[in-house]
């Protein structure tokens, strides 16, 4: 046996490896297709996100600065009246149209009726409830859209990364066996592209399940701060049907 084929192979394969382009950009152009398309629907996936993230961060920071300053104005003794004619026909926020949901309730029943029995009172005031609860849990769904995407990237991300990675090692070991050689330089390349589609899934992942998380407790606060609104209301609502019942 030549002593000098082995050492040649040796070189055939650094010259492979040392011609294979390592950067991000030559691993995604030399990667397999497989691999590629793997690629190309994370960072897609992950691109989608960051829109998401941007649009709820600036979603939340307004409707909760709009909620703190319709809440002062709310509490500062101004009538609901005047209060309603000024925010009724454009609301501008997810508490403001609670109010006018539950004002206008309201308005319909009250108009044209002096007085007030125990049993017109109790069902105005079902019926009051009813809207503004109605007006939260639509404000809430609005709210959550395309939260399910976030969470849906965050949990299978990875998933999709490991399948490329998976199809890469395979495409490794199959190049292995074409060459015959075991030597780093011929698998590296293979290998490199292989994790490079892990590492995506990681990239779309962590952003994602990190703002799904910190949403959804923002979610949660905002809704707990529109409930409690809707029953303050509904108690200042159900003390003027008290006021009306007993003719004062």
């Amino acid at each position: 046996m030549d002593p000098t084929i082995p050492i040649q192979a040796t070189q055939l394969a650094g010259t492979v490896a040392a011609a294979h382009d390592f950067s991000i950009w030559g691993l995604f152009l030399q990667a397999d297709l497989v691999v590629k398309s793997v690629m190309i629907i994370l960072i897609a996936s992950s691109v989608w996100c960051w829109a998401i993230i941007f649009d709820k961060w600036v979603t939340f920071k307004a409707i909760n600065f709009k909620a703190q300053k319709f809440e002062t104005s709310f509490w500062s003794g101004e009538a609901l009246e005047k209060i309603y004619k000024r925010i009724s026909a454009k609301p501008a926020d997810p508490m403001a149209r609670t109010f006018c949901s539950g004002m206008n309730e309201w308005k319909l029943t009250t108009e044209g009726h002096a007085t007030f029995d125990g049993d017109l009172r109790a069902g105005l005031q079902q019926r009051i409830d009813r809207a503004m609860s109605t007006s939260i849990n639509r404000e809430i769904g609005t709210l959550e859209r395309y939260m399910t995407f976030l969470a849906t990237v965050g949990s299978t991300a990875p998933f999709i990364g490991l399948f490329g990675t998976v199809w890469g090692i395979m495409n490794s070991f199959a190049a292995i066996a074409g060459s015959q050689n075991t030597s780093i330089a011929v698998v590296a390349p293979g290998i490199a592209e292989a994790l490079f589609a892990t590492a995506i899934g990681l990239v779309a992942a962590i952003p994602a399940v990190v703002a799904y998380n910190k949403f959804n407790t923002d979610l949660g606060r905002y809704q707990d701060r529109l409930d409690a609104f809707a029953a303050e209301f509904s108690a200042i609502l159900g003390r003027h049907l008290e006021q009306r019942g007993t003719g004062r």
